[in-house]
C-alpha cells in the first residue's frame, strides 16, 4: 500500500508562488503513481490536518523564510512525524548567508569576501568602506532571502539608492561581485548527483531568470569542464553539504571565474517546478520526476 503524503506549499514569504508551484506538482506526480496526498499551507490548520489525515512522510515544499530556515523544521520535530530536506540547525545555517559563509571560510572553501551592512547601527560611509574593503561592483542582498529576492549588484551611482530598497531588512549582506560562469551542483544522500550551467540573458541569475521562461536562460547540461574541474566544483557542492549537516537533496550555487570556483550558497530546499534545476540534473542521469521525489521521501523516513 502506497503512503500518505503531506505536502507543505505556500507559506508567506516572498517565495510563496514558486512553493505553491513546486506542491502542484510534486502533488500531480505522487497522485498519478497512488499516493494519498493532501497539500496544507504551513498554518493554523496545519496542527489539525497533520492529526486527522495521519501522513507517514510530510514533504516540505516551503521556500524562503519560515518555510526553509529551521522554523516550521522545528514545529515538524514536536509531530514525531518524518520529514523531508534538512533539519532545523542545518536549514537555519545554510539560509543565514553570513553565518554560512563564515562556516565556508573557515573550511577553506573558497567564497566572495563581504561586509555586513545595519540599517540601524551603521553610520558609516558605505561607499568609502566598499571601497577599502571590496572594490566596486558589489552585490547587496539580504542575509535570509532565497530565489535571489532582491539581489542588486551595485556600483557607485546606485549603492545608497539599492540599500534603501533593502530597507526592509535590518541586516543587508554586501559582497564582492565575482564576475564569471553559473555553476549549480546537485548533492544527494551525501552523493554528487551533478552539475548544470546557467547562462541568463539578464544580468546575472536573477528571480526572473530562474523562474520565467520569458527570460530565455539557457541551461547547459553537461557542462563543459574539464575531468578534473568538475570532480573539484563537485567535491566542494559535497563538502559543504557535509560540514553544515545537510540531509536529503542540496543545492549549491557557484561561480566559475580565471580558474577558481566560489561557492555563494547552498540551497537546502532545492524547487520543483519545471525550471527547476534538481530535477533537470536527475532526468540527466536517468533519474525520473517521481523516482527523485520517491527518493527524497524515503530518505526523509530513514534519516528521522
Amino acid at each position: 500500500m502506497k503512503k500518505k503524503i503531506l505536502i507543505l506549499s505556500g507559506g508567506i514569504s516572498k517565495e510563496r508562488l514558486i512553493s505553491l508551484d513546486t506542491g502542484k506538482q510534486v502533488a500531480k506526480e505522487l497522485t498519478k503513481n497512488g499516493y494519498k496526498v493532501l497539500i496544507s499551507e504551513p498554518d493554523k490548520n496545519l496542527s489539525k490536518n497533520i492529526t486527522s489525515f495521519k501522513p507517514d512522510v510530510i514533504f516540505n515544499a516551503l521556500h524562503g523564510q519560515f518555510g526553509e530556515d529551521g522554523y516550521i523544521q522545528a514545529i515538524l520535530e514536536t509531530k514525531k512525524i518524518p520529514y523531508t530536506h534538512s533539519g532545523v540547525i542545518a536549514s537555519s545555517i545554510a539560509m543565514d548567508k553570513e553565518i554560512s559563509k563564515k562556516i565556508f571560510i573557515k573550511k577553506k572553501i573558497l567564497t566572495p569576501k563581504y561586509i555586513k551592512f545595519n540599517h540601524k547601527k551603521n553610520k558609516f560611509n558605505i561607499i568609502k568602506l566598499i571601497e577599502k574593503n571590496l572594490k566596486f561592483p558589489v552585490v547587496a542582498k539580504p542575509i535570509n532571502e532565497g530565489s535571489s529576492v532582491h539581489v542588486y549588484i551595485c556600483d557607485k551611482t546606485n549603492i545608497i539608492k539599492n540599500l534603501k530598497a533593502l530597507r526592509g531588512y535590518n541586516e543587508i549582506l554586501i559582497e564582492e561581485f565575482i564576475p564569471g560562469r553559473e555553476i549549480q551542483v546537485a548533492i544527494m544522500d551525501n552523493k554528487i548527483l551533478g552539475a548544470i550551467e546557467l547562462e541568463p540573458k539578464r544580468k546575472f541569475y536573477d528571480y526572473e531568470a530562474k523562474y520565467n521562461l520569458n527570460a530565455m536562460t539557457k541551461h547547459l547540461i553537461p557542462v563543459d569542464l574539464s575531468k578534473n574541474n568538475l570532480a573539484k566544483i563537485s567535491g566542494i557542492a559535497r563538502e559543504a553539504h557535509k560540514i553544515i549537516g545537510c540531509k536529503g537533496v542540496t543545492r549549491s550555487d557557484f561561480k566559475f571565474f580565471n580558474g577558481k570556483f566560489y561557492l555563494l550558497e547552498i540551497n537546502t530546499q532545492p524547487g520543483m517546478t519545471k525550471l527547476s534545476l534538481v530535477p533537470e540534473i536527475a532526468k540527466y542521469k536517468g533519474i525520473s520526476f517521481i523516482k527523485l521525489i520517491e527518493w527524497i521521501l524515503k530518505d526523509a523516513s530513514i534519516n528521522r
